[in-house]
């Protein structure tokens, strides 16, 4: 079974960036759209960005409209969430997650998840 690999959590303070990394345990996986969700505690998983196979479409949250990017490196199998101008808001654990295609993710109909990496933002 393929599993989720994320990476690149961590404490910062608000205004400084990060940069999560998800790769598949394997490089043989499937021609999934991937995304990220997040967690805060006492609050339900929540989208937060997706992207296509293809890396041509992507797809955010309002609340990150604008400081978040997701990319991907296709000969890296690899997907990236940079985040930038951090708020105490986004602190939660972020999940990797791969679904059929992008609608998919937004919806969060997903396939696989990652276990989950902490981002703590001190304001």
């Amino acid at each position: 079974q393929v599993h989720l690999v994320e990476s690149g959590g961590g404490l910062v303070q608000a205004g400084d960036s990060l940069r999560l990394s998800c790769a598949p345990s394997r490089r043989t996986f499937s021609r999934y759209a991937m995304g990220w969700f997040r967690q805060a505690p006492g609050k339900e998983r929540e989208f937060v960005s997706g992207i296509s196979w293809s890396g041509a479409i992507t797809d955010y949250a309002d609340s990150v409209k604008g400081r978040f990017t997701i990319s991907k490196n296709h000969a890296k199998n690899t997907v990236y969430l940079q985040m930038d101008k951090l708020k105490s808001e986004d602190t939660a654990v972020y999940y990797c997650a791969a679904g059929q295609d992008s609608r998919a993710v937004r919806t969060g109909a997903i396939e696989v998840w990652g276990q989950g990496t902490q981002v703590t933002v001190s304001s």
